[in-house]
C-alpha cells in the first residue's frame, strides 16, 4: 500500500543560494534540485514566484550561463 504525504505535510526543498549572490547585492538567486524538477527562485523573495525547470533542461543550461561569467 503506497503512502502518500498529506498536503501540509509536503517539505520545503533544500535551497542552495549562488556563490554570486551577495546579501546585499542585486543578484541573489537560489537553485533547489529534486529528483524532477530544479527550482530556482530570487532569495530576496523566498515566497515569491520560482521556476521549474526539468534536470535536463537545467543541465542545458549550465553550460550557457558558466560561459557568460
Amino acid at each position: 500500500m503506497p503512502l502518500n504525504p498529506s498536503p501540509g505535510a509536503v517539505r520545503e526543498p533544500d535551497w542552495t543560494k549562488s556563490s554570486h549572490s551577495t546579501d546585499d547585492g542585486p543578484a541573489c538567486v537560489e537553485v533547489a534540485a529534486g529528483p524532477d524538477t530544479v527550482l530556482v527562485r530570487d532569495s530576496k523573495h523566498p515566497d515569491g514566484p520560482r521556476l521549474a525547470f526539468t534536470p535536463a533542461t537545467w543541465a542545458g543550461f549550465l553550460p550557457y550561463a558558466a560561459q557568460r561569467q
